[in-house]
Parts: C-alpha cells; structure tokens; sequence
C-alpha cells in the first residue's frame, strides 16, 4: 500500500495537503485545476519535493529520506525525455544501464520489451524517425524494463490524438495489470480517468483527497471540478 500520512509540501506560498492511502496494483487518475498540485503531488512521492510534515510510506517502508532513484517508483512526464542522438534500443536500455554497456542478457530484455509494446524491428531508428506514438511507446518500453512496483504518469499522453491515447492507454492497462503495477496517472480529461483509473485523486484547493470511484466522482462532481470541467 502507498500511503501519504499527514503530508504537508509548501512551493513559494502554495501548501499541497494529503492523508491517503492506495492499494497496491491498483489504477489511480489525479485530476483537479490547473495550479491545484497534481504535478507537486507526483513529485512528493517521487521524492523531488520534500514534505515539511508527514511521510510517504511503501508496503510500511518509510520513503520520506530516500532519493528519488531508491525509491521503487518509476516516472514518465509528458516530454518522453528521449535523448534525440540514441536510438530506440539505447533510450530504452538507459533502464537497466545509465552507461548503456549491456551484456547479451540485457540486450535480450530490450528487444523482448520492445515486441512487447508492438516495435519489434524499430530498435535502429531514432526519435526523429519514430511518430509519436511510436515515440510513446518507447518511453513506456523503457519504464517497464525498469519493473518498478509504482508507475507516476504525468500527462504523457497528453499531446496525442484522441485515437492514438486510448491505444496507448490500452496498452497501458494491458502491461501494468500483467505486471501488478500501482498506477497513478496525472489528468486533465475525465474521459481518460473513466477509461483508465477505477478509481480517482480529486486535487482541490490544496488538498489531495483519498481515492473515490472514478464514476462517481465524474457524475456528481463537487463545485470546484465541475467549474474546472466546464459543466453547468
């Protein structure tokens, strides 16, 4: 289970409050306003931002002090951060080796990881030649050979067309529910949190609330997501 107790995280003169709890394995949307705290919420878990109070707690392991690259939590932002001089096989194989010198074994896993998300074949070709689906696809390669047992997305799959999202978030669901993954998945689009996440983090005037029903939540929205969606 991934629990925030008592969390409080300033940035400049905003305070981001949490006290929730998520189920490990389990799919998680965090949708509110723009400037609500979504991002600053990832980033407290990830372990950018430290909490003046509270702490973030794995399976009843204490997170709170650990750098970020000892947490069992991997990230992809929006910017796939593809490095454009690499190939696709070396942008995925920076998962198991910053310095990229694999042996057969590891290269074995890249090439396994990209069938995986349908690029069998693409490993020569670099971003500049990938569309960006295909672009997506690798960045999601490269944090599934990680295997980490938390998955924080922030928007990345925001800039893709409507048809190629819901391919991306189908293989999303596919791969993390094969793997066990706890997912939570920073939105804007209601519809990507009822196709994706059972459940959703409703983020609003600086609380981040405990998880609800996603339906329920986008059917009876409190005032402030329902001014944030535009509805009547």
């Amino acid at each position: 289970m991934l629990e925030l107790r008592d969390i409080q995280v300033t940035r400049g003169d905003f305070i981001l409050k949490a006290d929730l709890a998520i189920n490990p394995g389990t799919r998680t949307a965090v949708i509110g306003a723009s400037g609500s705290g979504k991002s600053t919420l990832l980033s407290l878990i990830a372990g950018f931002l430290a909490p003046e109070t509270g702490r973030v707690v794995w399976n009843g392991t204490d997170l709170t002090e650990s750098a970020p690259g000892k947490r069992p939590i991997s990230i992809l932002f929006q910017d796939q951060n593809l490095f454009p001089h690499l190939t696709a096989a070396q942008n995925i194989g920076l998962g198991l080796r910053p310095d990229l010198r694999l042996d057969r074994a590891q290269q074995d896993q890249v090439a396994a990881v990209l069938a995986q998300v349908g690029l069998a074949g693409f490993s020569d070709r670099k971003p500049e030649n990938l569309s960006g689906g295909q672009q997506s696809r690798i960045a999601l390669a490269r944090i599934l050979l990680r295997a980490r047992p938390i998955l924080l997305l922030d928007e990345p799959f925001a800039a893709l067309g409507p048809a190629l999202k819901s391919e991306m978030l189908t293989l999303l669901d596919q791969i993390t529910a094969d793997m066990g993954t706890t997912v939570l998945m920073v939105t804007h689009d209601p519809n990507d949190a009822r196709a994706f996440a059972p459940q959703t983090i409703l983020v609003d005037d600086g609380v981040a609330h405990q998880p609800v029903a996603t339906a329920a939540l986008m059917d009876n929205p409190p005032a402030g997501l329902k001014d944030y969606l535009g509805l009547p």
